[in-house]
């Protein structure tokens, strides 16, 4: 898409109905036929293409936690592999299209100058370094820094153990070692009783689960506890359901995520591109919970900032 984007953009240059429109036009032409942009969006092209399942796996309604783990482990290989053997690959690739496209590709041995700045209050690196250090390795690095965070060996573990209670296909995922070591992950909520109770309650337990006709068609967690519940067999199985409650609380789901990518774009725009860290997390906050914010009263939010110091007027 990328030569139809640049078609329409110098349409709009030419035949724009206001001046507005020609300069939007003229300043975004100039920012995508610039080498930077062009190595940015192919290294964000592939970064995307390789967590791409990830992305998707961790997004669906019925969490597949296993395979999810599994597309971690593969996505933080790649990006390792990628680092540490692609760099030729990429650069030719990315060579070849601005040489498609006419983009001036600068020599990699040359003083690296931003686009805006004097040569003589430049830093004094080459464009090898600018475009491999601070930008390829650093972009990749904070990718694996961020799936490490996310998915540490802890986390990891604990989700796997989680998996384990989950009823689809005839309680298919069950292990009953897995979920012994759940226990562990949650000291203060088990005791060694709660322990050596749970080894024996297993087993009774996953025999009734598959034997009761209501609980063959379940699919998640979810439905499994209300079942329990209606059932009664909470009662029946109780350290098993404590662990059925300990997973169902255990954030997974990434909504929260998606909602504020989303906010992000209306709140932070080329009018506000320059707004602080902290005045855009408290706009976010206000745009993205804004039910919760609804149901405060506007008297409570006076008085709280009256409150805050004393003024010379009374709101």
């Amino acid at each position: 898409m990328f030569s139809t984007v640049i078609d329409v953009l110098e349409i709009i240059l030419e035949d724009g109905l206001t001046s507005e429109q020609k300069g939007e036009a003229y300043a975004l032409l100039d920012s995508l036929q610039t080498f930077e942009f062009t190595f940015c969006l192919h290294l964000m092209k592939d970064i995307l293409g390789i967590t791409n399942e990830l992305s998707q796996a961790l997004q669906r309604g019925e969490q597949d936690i296993v395979n999810a783990m599994s597309l971690v482990r593969i996505c933080k290989k790649r990006l390792h592999d990628m680092r540490d053997d692609k760099w030729t690959d990429f650069i030719n690739n990315v060579t070849s299209f601005c040489q498609q496209q006419k983009i001036e590709v600068p020599h990699m041995d040359d003083k690296w100058v931003a686009r805006g700045r004097s040569r003589r209050r430049a830093q004094d690196i080459p464009n090898l370094y600018h475009f491999r250090v601070e930008i390829f390795y650093t972009v990749l690095d904070m990718q694996l820094q961020e799936l490490n965070n996310r998915f540490t060996k802890l986390n990891t573990e604990l989700l796997l153990c989680i998996a384990c209670l989950n009823p689809n296909d005839g309680f298919h995922a069950f292990n009953k070692d897995k979920l012994i070591q759940m226990t562990q992950f949650y000291p203060t909520d088990f005791s060694l009783v709660d322990r050596a109770v749970l080894e024996n309650q297993l087993d009774t337990y996953i025999m009734d689960m598959r034997s009761d006709d209501q609980f063959t068609s379940l699919k998640n967690v979810g439905s499994l506890a209300e079942k329990m519940i209606k059932s009664r067999k909470d009662i029946i199985y109780p350290v098993v359901f404590k662990l059925l409650e300990l997973a169902l609380v255990l954030p997974v789901a990434t909504a929260g995520v998606e909602r504020a990518f989303s906010a992000m774009n209306i709140i932070k725009n080329r009018l506000r591109n320059r707004i602080g860290d902290q005045w855009m997390n408290d706009l976010l906050l206000a745009y993205v919970e804004k039910e919760i914010l609804d149901s405060i009263d506007n008297e409570v939010i006076i008085q709280l900032f009256q409150n805050m110091k004393s003024r010379r007027y009374k709101l």
